[in-house]
Order: C-alpha cells, then structure tokens, then sequence
C-alpha cells in the first residue's frame, strides 16, 4: 500500500505504507492510513526527523561499504536496502516547506 503525504507549501511526498508508519513513529505520530502534521506540530517533527537522519548517517558511516545491506524486507517481498535518511531526507524537506509557509501536512493512502 502506499501512502502519500500533502501539504499546499510543496509538492507530494509518496512512499510504502512501511516506511510511511515508520517515519510516523520517528516523528512521534501513530502510525495510521490517515493523518495530520499541524502547524503546531511541525517544529518537532523536523527535530526528530533531523536526528534520525544524523544517527542513521553516522551508524552506516561506521560500517563499512562492503557490509552495509543490499536489500531489505518489504510489505511485498525483498527490495533494494535504501537507509532511513534517504528516505526521510524527501519528507523533511516537505515538512520544512510547510513550516516555512505555515501549512499543515496531512497523508493518506
């Protein structure tokens, strides 16, 4: 399933519900088919999301080139392993925009 998340400050960001619900958690948000970022909210889910991309950064960085994973367990099967801050980089963007521009974000499927 995928998920796509909106704001009137930037274009959409879509992704697997996977990913989706665990960037959710990341920015402290349930994980849910539906949901919204206030205006209100959004400081701190670019926090959050800002240390998670550090920390994702700095666990691959400590691990070698050659043993960093190749693929990675999806809702459909094995895909190409892609690191939590190449996928949070595209939805903070969206969140910083929406910030900047004082619109909410919401998602849905």
């Amino acid at each position: 399933m995928i998920i796509t998340f909106k704001s009137a400050a930037a274009g959409d960001v879509i992704m697997f519900s996977d990913v989706a619900q665990r960037l959710m958690q990341v920015m402290g948000k349930e994980p849910a088919d539906k949901g919204i970022l206030t205006i209100e909210q959004l400081p701190e889910a670019i926090r959050c999301l800002k240390i998670a991309i550090s920390d994702d950064k700095q666990r691959l960085a400590a691990i070698p080139e050659d043993d960093r994973p190749r693929t990675e367990k999806g809702a459909s099967g094995e895909r190409p392993f892609v690191s939590l801050y190449q996928r949070a980089t595209p939805l903070l963007e969206l969140i910083e925009w929406a910030q900047k521009k004082q619109k909410p974000v919401v998602w849905g499927v």
